[in-house]
């Protein structure tokens, strides 16, 4: 009986230690594992889970969140890959994974990164042991990865070929300011490592795309008409495309900050192109008989003289306009039209409008006027009558192709971007245009152009404009093939002893 109650006693004590061993295991056992942990911690960071990502690590950073947020935000972060390793134990209660990743930049675009996650049991749960590092190597002591742009090189106009603008181009003046237009992409993106103490290091980069863009200018006409120009001050040269109205050469020499493209000077004899137009809509025949006296006085109002008095008696009116008779011009135009005729036509030519060029442009006016001599002197572009240079040109591509078409530097797309829409071409009348071409030939062949070193098939219209103060303005308008041009000397003397010469310099330099 006592043998059975000691066996009793025994089972007892023996459950009882069974049970405390128990109870001393399960206090002591870790929960799930390394390789859970890690794989849960990866599948939240592919889903940017960073509330669970936290959740996973031991004693995460106050910061935790704002850190992921913060590179994802600053390094403009689209998407994020992970590839994880095998897990390596370090221990019993350690482990590390290594794993690779891809962080996909919207400038930069994909950003390989290699990384190592580590692990450790805390309080009895495998916990990921969180560092800066973590998210990327190069965030360890310290470092910081930015984002920065890079700044390109200002913006290139070249020419329609594609080619630098040639050297002494005299159109810096225009081309310099026109650059601004086109700076917006003008940078690329890098992404910079920094670590306190060390030099910056570059990781990735995108280079500035070139900015470049095309003007309408030609390399061999801006360059001929720039060298035209060498040892002429106060000078332009304009020339453009008749078939296009794109602008293949601008030289200007002007000073005192004068444009040619933007400022206005009496045209002199170069206008008698329009007041020509005027009096052949008028019904005046090229080939009509007509006076040429040294002086014309308007009945009861001024006289009228030509340059030196010249009197060369009764001539065709083609003659007339061919030596730039001033006395036929103001005879004609007081007995068969008016100061609205004559604005009407300019009109129909290119005065009264603003010009979309891509550097902007105006052409000339035509002023209203009751006072007959004014209206004289305007017709033989004197009196208030006012253009540019590139109006001038416009007129001679005009008169080459019977289209007036808006000059242009630029494509139509950035032209209509700067200067907004550019006025729509205009059919002009073919009488009187296949005339002028016959009176403009006439010109150059026995007229005030005859001998002047002009290439063949070369027409034009020279032009003396007087000027109050420094001496006149010397005009040359005209064209061969597909190519006007206008050259304007500022206080420069006579067309034919000023103008006519740079433009036979210009043409036979192509």
């Amino acid at each position: 009986m006592r043998r059975r109650r000691l066996m009793v006693l025994v089972v007892a004590l023996v459950a009882v230690l069974g049970a405390g061993a128990f109870a001393v295991m399960a206090s002591s056992r870790v929960r799930g594992s390394a390789s859970e942990t890690a794989a849960e911690y990866f599948a939240a960071w592919r889903e940017g889970d960073i509330l669970g990502m936290a959740r996973l690590v031991h004693q995460p950073p106050s910061d935790f969140s704002q850190q992921h947020y913060a590179l994802t935000e600053e390094l403009h972060i689209e998407s994020i890959r992970l590839t994880p390793g095998q897990v390596k134990s370090a221990g019993d209660e350690s482990a590390e994974v290594p794993f690779s990743g891809v962080r996909q930049l919207a400038e930069l675009g994909a950003w390989p990164f290699a990384g190592l996650l580590r692990l450790g049991v805390r309080e009895r749960a495998w916990k990921v042991l969180w560092a800066p590092e973590t998210l990327h190597p190069l965030l360890k002591d310290g470092g910081t990865l930015e984002l920065g742009e890079i700044e390109g090189s200002a913006a290139e106009l070249v020419t329609r070929e594609g080619h630098k603008i040639p050297n002494d181009s005299y159109a810096e003046a225009y081309l310099n300011p026109l650059k601004s237009e086109f700076e917006t992409a003008g940078h690329g993106w890098e992404l910079v490592s920094k670590v306190p103490g060390r030099p910056a290091r570059r990781l990735l980069a995108r280079a500035p795309e070139a900015n470049v863009e095309r003007t309408t200018l030609s390399r061999p006409v801006q360059a001929a008409a720039a060298r035209a120009l060498d040892g002429v001050d106060d000078s332009a040269v304009i020339v453009i495309r008749p078939s296009t109205g794109e602008i293949l050469a601008l030289a200007d020499r002007l000073k005192d900050n004068y444009s040619a493209v933007r400022d206005v000077f009496p045209p002199g004899s170069v206008f008698k192109t329009i007041t020509a137009a005027a009096l052949l809509r008028s019904g005046l025949d090229p080939s009509a008989q007509v006076e040429c006296p040294g002086t014309y006085t308007i009945p009861f109002h001024r006289a009228f003289q030509n340059d030196g008095q010249v009197d060369r008696g009764v001539v065709s009116f083609t003659d007339a306009f061919a030596h730039s008779c001033n006395t036929t011009f103001v005879q004609q135009a007081t007995t068969r039209i008016d100061a609205d005729a004559l604005r009407e036509t300019a009109d129909v030519w290119g005065f009264g409008r603003p010009i979309a060029t891509g550097i902007g442009g105006t052409c000339g006016t035509v002023p209203d006027t009751d006072d007959l001599d004014m209206f004289a002197a305007d017709t033989i572009g004197q009196g208030q009558v006012v253009a540019t240079p590139l109006c001038m040109a416009t007129v001679a591509a005009a008169v080459q192709s019977g289209v007036w078409r808006s000059p242009r530097l630029l494509s139509k797309e950035q032209v209509r971007r700067i200067d907004g829409p550019p006025h729509e071409d205009v059919p002009m009348d073919q009488a009187v245009v296949s005339a002028l071409r016959d009176m403009m030939a006439a010109v150059v062949d026995h007229g005030t152009a005859s001998e002047a070193g002009l290439p063949e098939g070369v027409v034009g219209k020279t032009g003396t404009a007087e000027a109050l103060d420094e001496g006149s303005h010397g005009w040359f308008i005209g064209y061969r093939d597909d190519l006007a041009f206008c050259v304007f000397v500022r206080h420069g003397g006579s067309g034919r002893r000023a103008a006519v010469p740079i433009a036979a310099r210009f043409l036979n330099g192509l």
